[in-house]
């Protein structure tokens, strides 16, 4: 019976340090703290030399645990990564999810060898261990801070986290086989690179299409279909390693397919994961805070605070610069995607790795790489918000959109029931506007359930609700927020090839000789590209109307205030594509024909 009581107090006490994690947020919130930061806090308050006196010190389930953690962190990250939103950053994105984790390492290398005391293989995989931004900790920090960063730098920063990952565990563990067995050759190394690259890809890629099948396949019953993703993405995740391929990269993958091609319940999952990741990443920082004995942190605390001073001030910055250069961005963003370069669970995670396998100075590696850690979170961390304001990479923060009730429909795909107040100033009710492909279903009244013909004409105050497809369900909340006050339109602007918003296409018609239908007569420019985009306009967004291209040339609370005119005579006299432009179109059109995204 004692054994069996043993078995229960580890129940209780694993319970009860996830529920301080958990409520701790609530505090960590309030204050501005890092989160990640609260939960290691925890468990060294719960560990031998805090108040709670406990001893782990079982690196095989940490290293367990973590990896099932960091999988589900990466496959959630790319389930709501929109593969139209990166596709144009891929190259900068991947430059530093590559280059700049090898450049990261190997100028990080020799402080690492002189501050303290390694030989040059050693210090090489500190700078390994401690290279790769952590993407939890970056868009946990972004999202609890509540930054709009400007698309380009958003999107890179997603990316880059999201995949510079297995590249630094690759480099790790590369490095402890070269010092567990003394020879390696760079033949090898590249070889076994290039196999866990492209296997990990083929599987992820493979993996992602296979679930999207079996969800829209498989009459599951209710509740259970984001059990089921979840269980695929580590089933994809452990296929991948036993195949010797980057099970990391793989998940990544898979999410990104899965989370851009429509499929049943697909919010219940994401909601599934999105609890899933944050238990995971609780659970993890827990038992790495648990296994870290500040005792043995005197003597290596000091050189370690230097080497995190080093990789922020000089590596991070050195390697971003140089793998940005080819690429058009300005010094301002480019100082900033330096400075979020946090480090998180991953890089104690691959400090564990060394510890697992009993290298000498294995626990070394592990002290330097938490101290690391806390530094980044506590100077990058809290001061992620005021550098992307100096820095002018934030946005200012737009109005927060209605909350959307959204109900998956039995036996099909192509529609999602989606429900929304009705406002005043919204678009819909001051307008009457509505898209083409969403279909008003019934409208709530006083408690009563009426259908939109009974409920004519709806007012505020109704609760309205519509058929939309899932692709495009989200496109409908700027039609139900409140207007921003727009100003007058220029009258100067008409006729010059660039219209404001406010003009009707009756009027653009009258000069420019288009041809438009008498139902579109009466609506504002702005109006046609609410009404015909799938999505929020954004600058640059192409619209055509009869024999000229409507360009969405500058946004305003969420609407096209100015638009410039495309005459067909610019289309023909329109400059070629370079080769670099025309190779990356290219290898979009493969990977969209791939992945099928």
């Amino acid at each position: 019976m004692a054994s069996l009581d043993s078995f229960s107090i580890a129940i209780l006490l694993g319970a009860v340090l996830v529920m301080a994690g958990i409520l701790s947020s609530l505090l960590a919130l309030r204050f501005g703290a890092p989160l990640l930061l609260v939960f290691l806090a925890i468990g060294m308050l719960a560990g031998d030399a805090g108040p709670g006196q406990l001893q782990f010190n079982d690196v095989g389930t940490t290293y367990l645990v973590g990896s099932v953690a960091l999988a589900l962190i990466l496959f959630d990250g790319g389930l709501k990564t929109r593969f139209a939103s990166i596709r144009t950053v891929l190259a900068p994105s991947v430059m530093l999810a590559t280059a700049g984790v090898l450049l990261t390492a190997l100028i990080t290398a020799p402080f690492a060898k002189y501050a303290l005391d390694l030989n040059w293989t050693e210090s090489l995989l500190v700078g390994a261990v401690v290279a790769s931004t952590d993407a939890a900790a970056v868009f946990l920090l972004v999202h609890t801070q509540g930054l709009r960063l400007r698309p380009r730098v958003g999107a890179t920063l997603e990316a880059e986290s999201g995949t510079n990952d297995p590249f630094a565990i690759f480099l790790t563990l590369m490095l402890v086989e070269y010092i567990s067995l003394g020879a390696s050759s760079p033949g090898h190394v590249a070889m076994e690179f290039v196999q866990e690259a492209l296997l990990g890809a083929v599987v992820g890629v493979i993996g992602g299409r296979l679930v999207v099948i079996g969800l829209n396949k498989v009459a599951l019953p209710q509740g259970l279909h984001a059990p089921f993703v979840t269980t695929a993405a580590l089933v994809i995740f452990g296929g991948s390693q036993i195949m010797h391929a980057s099970g990391f990269l793989a998940v990544y993958l898979a999410g990104i397919i899965i989370g851009n091609r429509p499929t049943r319940a697909h919010n219940s999952v994401v909601a599934f994961l999105d609890a899933a990741t944050w238990l995971a990443q609780i659970v993890m920082f827990v038992l790495l805070g648990l296994l870290v004995s500040p005792s043995r942190l005197g003597s290596s605390v000091l050189p370690a605070i230097a080497v995190s001073l080093v990789l922020m001030l000089v590596a991070r910055p050195i390697a971003v610069f140089v793998c940005l250069a080819p690429f058009r961005f300005n010094w301002r963003e480019k100082i900033f995607i330096a400075w979020t370069g946090l480090r998180g669970a991953v890089a104690i995670f691959l400090a564990s790795i060394p510890m697992l396998v009993g290298l000498s100075k294995a626990y070394l590696y592990f002290d330097v790489a938490f101290v690391v850690v806390i530094i980044s979170l506590l100077l990058q961390g809290w001061t992620l918000a005021p550098a992307a304001r100096k820095l002018h990479v934030a946005l200012p923060r737009a109005e927060r959109g209605p909350r959307r009730v959204e109900l998956d429909l039995p036996g099909q795909l192509e529609q999602q029931l989606v429900g929304y107040p009705v406002r005043p100033k919204s678009l819909y009710f001051r307008r009457g506007l509505i898209p083409s492909w969403s279909k008003p279903t019934l409208v709530i009244r006083n408690e009563h359930i009426l259908t939109p013909t009974e409920a004519e004409p709806v007012a505020p105050g109704d609760y309205i609700y519509l058929l939309a497809p899932p692709e495009k369900a989200e496109a409908l909340d700027r039609f139900f927020v409140d207007m921003q006050p727009s100003t007058a339109p220029d009258p100067h602007l008409l006729g010059d090839f660039m219209v404001s918003g406010e003009h009707t296409l009756a009027e653009l018609a009258e000069i420019y000789g288009v041809k438009i239908g008498e139902d579109e007569a009466k609506l504002t420019l702005a109006d046609y590209f609410d009404v015909h985009l799938d999505r929020a306009p954004k600058e640059g967004a192409e619209l055509a109307l009869d024999t000229i291209v409507l360009v969405a040339r500058s946004i305003s609370g969420g609407r096209v205030n100015v638009v410039g005119l495309r005459l067909p005579e610019e289309d023909e006299t329109s400059a070629p594509l370079t080769r670099g432009q025309a190779l990356r179109q290219k290898l979009a059109e493969i990977w969209t024909s791939v992945a099928g995204v």
